[in-house]
């Protein structure tokens, strides 16, 4: 398989992923439809979830760079990495980003922003400190792919969706079996809808989780098209996963942007609700694929 069927599987994974979760969405809303006999309740909480996570969308940018403490950089400050990043986006046809520096010694990195017009690639001291040129290019292209990707539109409506289920069934959980005395719904059905209710958030998060691991594959199969050169992503990946180094400002609200996990606990409740594959798998799949 090359890079390029390596990244129209992953585009055809995520889309079934998300079918999937309109699947539970609209069902999880016949459902309390049907017990409920009112759309009310689910219409509150699309209405709330939407406005919420669409503020956070649209200055995501600002919030998520807040609270890394990245600061912003000019081409005087490092010449070479604003050649890097430069030079990659005429490669993509992508406009400048502006570029941001965490003081951290963990090689890391990562992209936001609401669209390609105003987007953020940041990197860590201790990425530039400890990459070579090659492998920083690898990662700078993930990043990038990223962007190009409109991976945080995505992950926006994912958002969303989760929040969705997550409200809606909070409610219930509460609410629910006081709503019921007067309902004449099958009991058959009550039953049902409870154990779906309480199933759907468990089920959502865990198809935002593979979601979010089926984009970072994406990021870095179109991160290898770009440079050409799949072995320094590869390469750098290795460097920064055993990388021992803490991040100060880390966060589990920002973990899914980093082009790898902040956080290093290996246990296996962190892996399973890791927003990122293991790296083992990600470096196979990079040095697997035929440019």
């Amino acid at each position: 398989m090359n890079l390029y069927q390596l990244a129209e599987s992953n585009i055809r994974k995520t889309r079934l992923l998300l079918f999937v979760f309109f699947i539970i969405f609209i069902g999880l809303g016949w459902l309390l439809a049907y017990v409920f006999d009112s759309l009310l309740i689910l219409i509150i909480a699309v209405v709330f979830s939407i406005g919420t996570s669409f503020t956070s969308y649209w200055f995501s940018d600002k919030i998520v760079l807040s609270m890394t403490g990245a600061k912003p950089i000019e081409k005087k400050d490092n010449p070479e990495l604003y050649r890097i990043v430069e030079n990659l986006c005429i490669t993509t046809g992508l406009p400048l980003p502006k570029i941001y520096i965490l003081n951290e010694q963990q090689p890391n990195a990562f992209a936001t922003g609401r669209d390609q017009e105003h987007a953020v690639v940041a990197v860590t001291r201790g990425l530039l400190d400890k990459l070579d040129k090659a492998e920083l290019e690898g990662v700078i292209a993930h990043e990038l792919s990223h962007i190009r990707n409109k991976d945080m539109l995505l992950q926006t409506m994912i958002v969303v969706l989760a929040g969705v289920i997550a409200i809606v069934s909070n409610i219930f959980i509460r609410h629910g079996f006081r709503g019921r005395r007067n309902s004449k719904a099958n009991p058959v059905m009550v039953i049902i809808g409870i154990v779906a209710i309480i199933l759907a958030p468990i089920v959502a998060n865990l198809i935002k989780l593979a979601i979010s691991r089926k984009r970072e594959f994406l990021a870095d199969a179109s991160g290898a098209l770009i440079t050409r050169y799949p072995e320094g992503l590869a390469s750098a990946l290795e460097k920064i996963a055993s990388d021992p180094s803490p991040m100060k400002k880390k966060n589990t609200a920002t973990a899914h942007l980093f082009i790898s996990n902040p956080f290093r606990e290996k246990s296996f409740l962190v892996k399973l609700y890791s927003t990122h594959p293991p790296v083992e798998d990600r470096v196979k799949a990079l040095r697997g694929m035929k440019v």
